[in-house]
């Protein structure tokens, strides 16, 4: 019995370590991808990935995932294989750092009973 719960505990562990060390699968946006991130693709190597940049840089942002089919050498079945894989969106732009809000002011707290404010003080003479 202690076999067994052993050998079942083991087969766990080596479960989970296999499950957490996949790395999890990242959706590739073809507007803003590099060359490197567009050969990581299944199916693309490094003449079609230059083939759709150098689509990208002639026609602009791609408008949807359908529109790989006009560079050369991706076709319907290709792209039906890496469409889960792909986005479009907005280029990403640069975001430049952010300036924080000027903080208004905040009014003086409401004075207790006997409590003197500068504005209550008389300039000695």
């Amino acid at each position: 019995m202690i076999k067994l719960v052993t050998t079942l505990t083991m087969a766990l562990a080596v479960a989970f370590a296999a499950l957490f060390a996949l790395p999890a699968s990242a959706v590739v946006n073809i507007n803003t991808a590099s060359k490197d991130e567009l050969i990581a693709l299944p199916g693309i190597g490094p003449a079609k990935a230059q083939a759709i940049l150098d689509y990208r840089k002639l026609n602009g942002p791609f408008k949807s995932v359908d529109d790989l089919k006009n560079v050369k050498g991706i076709g319907a079945k290709r792209l039906d294989k890496l469409r889960a894989e792909l986005t479009v969106g907005p280029p990403q732009a640069k975001v430049a750092a952010a300036t924080p809000a000027k903080a208004e002011p905040r009014p003086a707290p409401a004075a207790a009973k006997g409590d003197v404010r500068a504005a209550d003080v008389k300039p000695v003479k």
